[in-house]
């Protein structure tokens, strides 16, 4: 199987409870929820995405086989006596192709694998890491895992519709866009009254790093 690759590069993770965590960030191109092109955004599930998932032509992207790819996150990775890989498989939608061959190839190279997920496709056995981030309008094929992150607001997607589902962890995200400051204030109060819900900053933008 050729897996289509959006980019691929060695950054910190910047949200959600890994936080500050090195990893090689693996975006894998296309999505169920949106075409990822801005002429089609009118009539996607969802509006609101602010990533670049359409075509192969990011940083290392392209078309890889399983091996060449898990070869190249170990190139980006470099030394791993400087700690465990991580690998985040993200997109799109990376569960469209990530599946139990990839997994397995990446474990044999000594990878841990997340993936995040907008939760509407069954995962594969194997991820070390599930990120859920539910979309309004949307069926969650995945209901259990280790990361619940939610970006707010979001009307038809409510924190209340997912806090007794089975994850670790439960986020709010405050939703980017022309309105940030105002969502970010939104969530800190949200999360105030809400103790079971912690803060998600997207601290890769405030930091501009990748």
């Amino acid at each position: 199987m050729a897996y289509k690759i959006k980019e691929m590069y060695y950054t910190l993770q910047g949200e959600g409870a890994h936080t500050g965590r090195p990893a090689v960030f693996c975006r894998f191109s296309g999505c169920n929820l949106w075409s990822g092109r801005e002429e089609d955004r009118h009539k996607a599930i969802c509006q609101f995405c602010d990533t670049d998932f359409w075509g192969m032509d990011g940083e290392n992207g392209g078309k890889y086989t399983g091996p060449d790819l898990v070869q190249k996150a170990a190139e980006l990775w470099g030394d791993t006596n400087l700690g465990k890989p991580y690998v985040v498989c993200t997109g799109g939608e990376p569960l469209l192709q990530l599946d139990e061959n990839l997994i397995d190839i990446f474990h044999q190279n000594g990878f841990e694998v997340g993936v995040e997920t907008n939760g509407t496709v069954e995962k594969p056995t194997g991820l070390d890491w599930v990120c859920v981030s539910p979309k309004a309008g949307t069926i969650l094929e995945i209901t259990t895992g280790h990361e619940l992150k939610l970006v707010y607001p979001q009307p038809g997607a409510m924190p209340d519709q997912f806090e007794d589902l089975d994850f670790e962890n439960f986020f709010i995200q405050p939703m980017d866009g022309p309105n940030v400051q105002e969502n970010t204030r939104l969530a800190i109060d949200f999360c105030l009254k809400n103790p079971k819900w912690r803060l998600s900053i997207q601290t890769h933008k405030l930091l501009n790093i990748p």
